[in-house]
């Protein structure tokens, strides 16, 4: 598990790439909310936190697998994740932040264009 990267993965760069050639400026892997939580983009004046998420690491019901090795700990240790994130989800929606959650499998572009139409209408309205 250390050797996993915790920032910077190939998806997370893709869709920063993606929102940033939208005109979109943001900030990286920062604290949100007062939780120790860090949100992989975050948009802090329009309250808006992005995080992307991989399938193994966050339970993907369609791209998430379970390991045969350890299989006891490695549930635990996922669901657990699950937790966290609607943990942080209810958290950060109560205190008045919109939380976007994308998948690693999910279109860059895709997730880009919804972070933009929110971030947008945050500045706006």
């Amino acid at each position: 598990m250390q050797a996993t990267p915790q920032r910077d993965t190939p998806c997370e760069l893709a869709v920063r790439r993606a929102v940033h050639r939208l005109g979109l400026r943001f900030f990286v892997d920062r604290p949100v909310g007062g939780t120790r939580r860090r949100a992989d983009l975050l948009f802090p004046r329009q309250r808006v936190a992005v995080f992307v998420d991989g399938c193994f690491w966050h339970g993907c019901s369609s791209h998430g697998t379970w390991p045969k090795a350890n299989a006891a700990w490695w549930r635990m240790k996922i669901r657990a994740n699950v937790r966290r994130d609607r943990d942080v989800n209810v958290a950060l929606a109560g205190t008045g932040w919109r939380v976007l959650r994308f998948w690693e499998h999910e279109e860059a572009s895709l997730a880009a264009a919804k972070i933009a139409q929110i971030v947008r209408k945050g500045t706006s309205g």
